[in-house]
């Protein structure tokens, strides 16, 4: 970053100020003349009459006053007359001290953690931030900058590798969920539901239906016949025995399905449960079912799909962001406005929002105060410091330039204070 090195006094207020400095230090000069004159004519009117003497006492005295007034006002910014006096362009000489010390000085006590935490808790960050999203116009601009990214930050992630990362990471951590105990819960809560007799009505009910179909009578019928002997087969004794298998079935599944005591329900049940105890506990159903999820993992045809769908996604992002459809802009808008209603209507969320960010900016200012005390500190090293020393003379240097006035009178009072009391001594 490039510092500034020059102040171009330009304005029309810093323009009226230096024509005020110039007329004002004109008027100290002139001050300073008139004494100087007035202690020459004083003087030498002395043996006319005494009161002279006490004239050229406030005069000499005030001109003393005056010149080392102007030395001290000129020695702060500039040597006096150019000549090499020690200790004086006191700004000048001490740039890089000043600027160090300007950076130390803003860090301790501008930069302490506890003014900061105070100011910064004067401001309602959740409010602020409730207000904004409230705004309907603000909310559109926010989710149109937000589609205007979202191209460059897909094309960001695909150039990046950031995808394939992506995919390996969620497939090592697919690889190591351990499905067995998780299907051995999912199945528990299921049985302790009640759900899984909804499963076995439902199975009843398409086992019955299937029976019935005149196919799945003739199938029967043939298994029958052709285990029957000659003799029972001239009786047409395989229709008799499948009319009686079918018929006793039904009436069991009718018995079941109608009684919610039904014992077979209770087997049902037991027989659920040592399948999912089994499930969770025997390393062999968790060995089938790992290998199950490994295969499915390494099908081609996963990968296929996962392209195809982020290929989907990336299309509707750049449609989106070319305002070809104004389907995710008007969902990013409602989403922005509705948080921002959420949020004006909880004072707890506010508040909490409110503690976070004053918590982050706390520990940003903190461990970035050192770096602004630099750029300070460098920024001020960088700066032309007779122009510096210009720009300070215009904005200050009218005050400066009373320090001479005062100095003229101050002396001036205090010579003839001086000589008042040496002539009275003298009296006695």
């Amino acid at each position: 970053m490039t510092l500034p090195a020059t102040f171009v006094i330009d304005t029309p207020g810093d323009a009226a100020r230096a024509a005020e400095l110039r007329r004002v230090k004109l008027l100290a000069t002139g001050v300073l003349a008139a004494t100087f004159v007035v202690f020459l004519g004083a003087k030498a009117l002395v043996p006319v009459h005494p009161v002279f003497g006490f004239i050229a006492a406030f005069a000499e005295a005030a001109t003393i006053g005056g010149l080392a007034d102007w030395y001290a006002v000129v020695a702060l910014f500039k040597r006096p007359l150019g000549l090499p006096i020690p200790h004086t362009a006191i700004i000048q000489s001490n740039q890089h001290r000043i600027a160090d010390k300007l950076g130390e000085f803003i860090e301790q006590h501008f930069l302490e953690a506890a003014p900061v935490e105070a100011k910064l808790r004067e401001i309602d960050f959740g409010s602020f931030i409730a207000d904004w999203l409230r705004d309907r116009k603000r909310s559109e601009d926010l989710a149109r900058f937000a589609l205007r990214l979202l191209p460059e930050a897909v094309a960001a992630t695909e150039n990046s590798g950031l995808m394939t990362f992506v995919s390996r990471r969620i497939t090592a951590q697919l690889m190591a969920i351990d499905l067995a105990p998780l299907a051995a819960g999912t199945l528990r809560t299921f049985v302790k539901e009640g759900r899984h007799q909804g499963l076995l009505d439902d199975l009843l009910r398409g086992v019955h239906e299937t029976m019935t179909q005149a196919e799945t009578m003739a199938m029967i019928r043939e298994k029958i016949r052709a285990e029957l002997p000659t003799l029972l087969k001239l009786y047409r004794a395989d229709k008799f025995l499948v009319n009686k298998i079918v018929a006793s079935a039904t009436a069991f599944f009718e018995e079941v399905r109608n009684d919610p005591a039904h014992p077979f329900r209770g087997e049902f049940d037991r027989m659920v449960l040592t399948f999912v105890d089994r499930l969770g506990t025997d390393p062999v159903y968790a060995e089938k079912i790992a290998g199950l999820k490994r295969d499915l993992l390494a099908r081609p045809e996963l990968t296929g799909l996962a392209r195809h769908i982020w290929a989907n996604v990336r299309s509707f992002f750049e449609r989106s962001a070319s305002g070809e459809t104004q389907v995710l802009e008007q969902y990013l808008v409602r989403m922005f406005v509705t948080a921002g209603e959420a949020l004006a209507s909880d004072a707890e969320l506010r508040a909490e929002i409110n503690q976070g960010l004053v918590a982050v900016l706390r520990t940003v200012v903190a461990e970035q105060k050192s770096g602004v005390s630099t750029f300070i500190s460098d920024q001020v090293k960088s700066w032309d410091m007779g122009q510096l020393i210009s720009l300070i003379e215009i904005n200050i240097g009218r005050d400066l330039q009373y320090i001479r006035f005062n100095g003229s009178l101050i002396g001036g009072l205090a010579g003839l204070a001086l000589y008042t009391l040496e002539y009275l001594l003298r009296l006695l």
